[in-house]
């Protein structure tokens, strides 16, 4: 026990040069640091817990913070300030660093089965759990920020109109929406746009709420959600324009071919495809942060998969799809998680009736932890739009970004080349005749 509380006080010295003072309280009530105003306690409630933080065992550190055999008090900012700095100087941290751990990998068969269970274990907890804390449209990615002061609703909803801009949505177009969640892009891309839009998921709670708003909104006659997944969706050349929105972590590396292959089989000649996913920052494609077990992987999202950038760019061309725009919104998704945590601590109560003790302390950490991995840039976020060749040529497209914030009238569209043009006049007064510089 000597050498355990020797340990212990050493942690505590170090987070006071580093970080916020801590107490520790050991099992027997002994406690350790800071007597006055600490900024954050973990109190332990069995040597065996005291034991996995001492021999670095983060996965067993994870099963006790959620068991609730570690307690944590204290302001998240403190808590991921310490957190970070003990994982990172000692490799071994309390189980709070486990949170910045960015999906780590794990064998998972991304069988239909497995997938469809995976989702259902992070989106079926209760729609009334996630209706505390996510938008009115319950939409559930990073939200999009003109000033960066915008409320979490007006967000989202500038999220899902710059999407539909990108996409150059119009009346009569025929939406796909990969993942559609609890349905806000396509109830909005109807409402505002006129499309036709087809929503999948594979969560039956967001199915059934989706299919509710449609009603409700009067949209039964533009918006179908299926409970489907992705794979079996039929229609070859069936969608003008197909949008996947925090999906493709779901269905893992290996699969990536298969996923954008879908898509480009789904999508029409000429269509246009926007994928909106996290992306690891590394160029080999490994996981960022300190290190701190799978505790998103084992709480939060199993199965859960990412790429790096370029990965994905070489799966869309690998389907023949020509990537066209790349937009990072890393600060974007960071402004969202810390809205979200906002919001989940203050329905604290609410949330743990709603979702459980246990779900509370995994979300509470795993919002804020989240928030702290993309403001630290260990993740990433981005939109990839491409678009499918047509008749042997690549697809038509506007010459400049200006149509996506754009509110109204005709975008300037980059087609073939017209050789009929006559060269020298657009060339200008001074240049010198097609047939006199061909050789020259």
């Amino acid at each position: 026990m000597r050498l355990r509380r020797r340990l212990l006080t050493g942690l505590v010295a170090f987070s006071a040069r580093h970080a916020a003072g801590l107490r520790v309280v050991l099992p027997d009530g002994e406690a350790i640091g800071a007597d006055a105003n600490p900024k954050v306690t973990l109190t332990f409630r069995s040597w065996g817990v005291v034991r996995s933080l001492l021999t670095g065992r983060m996965d067993k550190l994870g099963d006790a913070y959620v068991s609730g055999d570690i307690g944590v008090d204290g302001s998240l900012h403190d808590i991921l300030q310490l957190g970070v700095a003990l994982a990172e100087s000692f490799g071994r941290a309390p189980r709070l660093a486990a949170a910045f751990k960015p999906l780590a990998l794990r064998p998972f068969r991304h069988t239909r089965r497995n997938d469809k269970a995976a989702v259902q274990s992070h989106y079926d907890v209760s729609n009334d759990f996630y209706r505390l804390w996510l938008d009115d449209s319950m939409t559930y990615s990073c939200a999009y920020f003109r000033t960066g002061k915008e409320d979490i609703h007006q967000a989202q909803a500038q999220k899902i109109d710059h999407i539909c801009a990108k996409l150059r949505l119009a009346p009569g177009d025929r939406l796909l929406d990969i993942g559609c969640g609890w349905g806000g892009l396509v109830r909005r891309a109807a409402r505002e746009r006129g499309v036709h839009a087809l929503g999948v998921t594979n969560s039956p709670a967001q199915y059934e709420f989706a299919r509710s708003r449609v009603a409700q909104d009067g949209l039964d006659a533009r918006v179908e959600i299926r409970l489907q997944d992705y794979r079996d969706i039929p229609g070859d050349g069936a969608f003008d324009k197909i949008v996947s929105v925090g999906m493709y972590e779901h269905v893992g590396l290996n699969n990536l071919h298969a996923y954008f292959g879908q898509v480009a089989r789904l999508l029409k000649p000429g269509g246009t495809f926007l994928n909106h996913g996290i992306i690891t920052t590394d160029p080999e494609g490994l996981a960022q942060g300190p290190p701190g077990g799978e505790f998103i992987n084992r709480h939060v999202f199993p199965g859960g998969e990412l790429p790096n950038l370029p990965r994905v760019l070489k799966e869309m061309a690998r389907r023949r799809l020509e990537p066209v725009d790349i937009e990072d919104l890393r600060p974007h998704y960071a402004r969202t998680l810390l809205l979200w945590a906002s919001r989940f601590e203050a329905h604290a109560d609410e949330v743990i009736k709603a979702g459980g003790e246990e779900r509370y302390r995994v979300w509470r950490v795993y919002l804020a932890g989240m928030a702290h991995a993309f403001d630290s840039a260990w993740l990433s976020i981005a939109q990839v739009l491409a678009y499918k060749p047509a008749g042997g040529r690549p697809a038509p497209r506007p010459f400049s970004r200006a149509y996506q914030y754009r509110e109204e009238g005709s975008v300037p569209i980059a087609g073939p080349l017209d050789w009929t043009v006559d060269l020298a006049a657009q060339a200008g007064p001074h240049a010198k005749s097609p047939a006199a510089s061909q050789f020259s």
